[in-house]
């Protein structure tokens, strides 16, 4: 499972992620008119002062596995966050997504993003001419 060998790694996620990632829990449960429901992966950020919600698709992104997302975060933002916290972010890690599928399923102002996982790690080199390229670009 996905969920599991990410918790194996969770020091290098955590890292990837940046900074300010505090692990809240995995497979979080909550419940609502008698049915439950499980997040893959509960984040809090405390230098974005926000809950991050990771869900953990294999295979292609739905219109579904959207509207799951959307439903968790809303919880989150109703019943969980504070007045003080800013609104919670979703994120759906998948295999493949179409970017008009995701841009059709939600609202413009969203705080939920899906983004294409690889399960191996890109060429060193490429990698660093990246960053080069990403440096120039900023500049």
């Amino acid at each position: 499972m996905l969920g599991s060998r990410l918790l194996n790694h969770l020091q290098e996620f955590l890292l990837e992620l940046g900074k300010g990632f505090a692990f809240f829990g995995r497979q979080v449960r909550f419940t609502f008119d008698e049915q439950h429901f499980r997040i893959d992966l509960v984040f809090y950020n405390r230098l974005l002062q926000c809950f991050v919600l990771f869900d953990l698709k294999l295979g292609n992104l739905t219109h579904q596995d959207l509207g799951q997302m959307q439903m968790y975060v809303n919880y989150y933002d109703r019943y969980e966050k504070t007045t003080e916290e800013k609104p919670t972010v979703g994120i759906l890690l998948c295999q493949e997504k179409s970017d008009a599928l995701v841009e059709l399923t939600l609202p413009e102002n969203a705080n939920i993003y899906a983004s294409k996982y690889e399960l191996y790690l890109t060429d060193k080199k490429l990698l660093q001419e990246k960053l080069k390229e990403w440096i120039m670009e900023e500049k």
